[in-house]
């Protein structure tokens, strides 16, 4: 299973293997969801209780709505890659004041066509600023934003390994018959300048698009609704979710720490919606609190350098991989390959140790992928 948006940061590669240190438990917890590989790649039977959240509330909104209403959501985001549109939809949702703050206080409240319309745009849109209000409210920079433009380029449908833009039919979120691949690229792409929409232009039809060319888009989202099943899906800050409540009072708790990487990394701080490059030392501290505890297996992702010291004098382990790289790997400047071999996965002192198997990361991370057997 492919997650159905990009995103920068996504740990699909490596979650196989956090999965095999995690083990059998009761409990798991993602406070920081984003694409979600974790928890929707879980391959333990029975399930365990699963708890994600993101303080993003289209993200949050996403999982909901694709859980409750899997057809309605493949129907608002199943239109081909289209700019004006793209720019028209974006308007639209930053203007949802009132989405926003019921997303984050109701629990069970989700908006189908505002999920469906999030992740067709998100994988129309090149690079950050997708939903985020600067790029309606500035105009030079609102200006430079573009949709997928390339060879074949199919938007959220793109077949596996193209790291292409739009093109010859630009089918937008529908993908070629059997093609459950990745549903667009976290890159910078090479932008034009656009015309600006108004406030008055951001208004968007109350009938839902009918345009259905690919019916094997509506099963993927009934696959993802599947998966997703009894997930807990919360909006808010990180630290609600890591209380004992949803935690260590239902058993044995794998805690997945994914935050947005912080200063100390030298990281790009456009990347995301909500931006902090100061919450990852939070997460650390709170990670180094925990991670003593027995009914706790954690782990941490950063960069190399990052959290480094605390971490190695409280016994935990690092797990040195190297991500994809995204757009950024075939810059100039190259700053997004060696970006990709900073990654680096800590492990709280009561998880699995290590198999002879995942001594071979790429092997391991590779059949784990590919196949789905972490008992191989």
């Amino acid at each position: 299973m492919k997650l159905p948006y990009p995103w920068f940061g996504g740990k699909s590669k490596v979650a196989p293997l956090v999965w095999e240190r995690m083990g059998h438990v009761d409990n798991c917890v993602e406070p920081f969801f984003g694409g979600g590989a974790w928890t929707i790649t879980c391959p333990l039977d029975p399930l365990p209780t699963r708890t994600v959240n993101d303080i993003d509330g289209m993200v949050s909104n996403f999982w909901r709505a694709v859980q409750s209403e899997p057809d309605e959501v493949a129907r608002w985001c199943d239109w081909p890659v289209d700019e004006a549109r793209m720019h028209a939809v974006h308007l639209w949702l930053i203007s949802r004041a009132e989405f926003r703050e019921r997303i984050k206080t109701d629990m069970e409240f989700y908006d189908v066509k505002i999920a469906g319309l999030w992740v067709w745009g998100l994988c129309a849109w090149i690079g950050s600023g997708w939903c985020d209000s600067v790029y309606h409210v500035t105009e030079d920079v609102y200006s430079q934003q573009l949709s997928h433009l390339g060879d074949p380029g199919m938007g959220i449908n793109r077949p596996s390994q193209k790291l292409s833009h739009l093109g010859d039919p630009g089918r937008g979120i529908n993908r070629p018959s059997q093609q459950l691949s990745h549903l667009g690229n976290p890159g910078r792409g090479i932008n034009r300048p656009s015309q600006q929409l108004s406030d008055d232009d951001a208004t968007l039809p109350e009938c839902a698009p009918q345009f259905g060319s690919k019916p094997d888009l509506y099963p993927y989202f009934q696959e993802i609704a599947r998966i997703m099943r009894g997930v807990r899906v919360c909006c808010g800050d990180w630290q609600r979710v890591c209380g004992p409540t949803p935690t260590v009072k239902n058993g044995i708790t794998a805690v997945f720490l994914d935050p947005p990487y912080s200063a100390e990394a030298d990281r790009d701080d456009t990347l995301y919606s909500y931006e902090d490059l100061s919450v990852a030392r939070d997460v650390r501290e709170w990670a180094l609190q925990w991670g003593g505890d027995e009914r706790m297996r954690i782990a941490l992702c950063g960069y190399t350098g990052e959290h480094d010291d605390p971490m190695l004098e409280a016994g935990w382990t690092p797990y040195f991989w190297k991500a994809a790289g995204g757009y950024g790997s075939q810059a100039d400047s190259g700053r997004g390959r060696d970006n990709a071999s900073r990654e680096v996965i800590w492990f709280s002192p009561h998880c699995q140790p290590e198999s002879q198997l995942l001594l071979f990361p790429a092997i391991s991370v590779t059949s784990g992928c590919a196949g789905g057997n972490f008992d191989a």
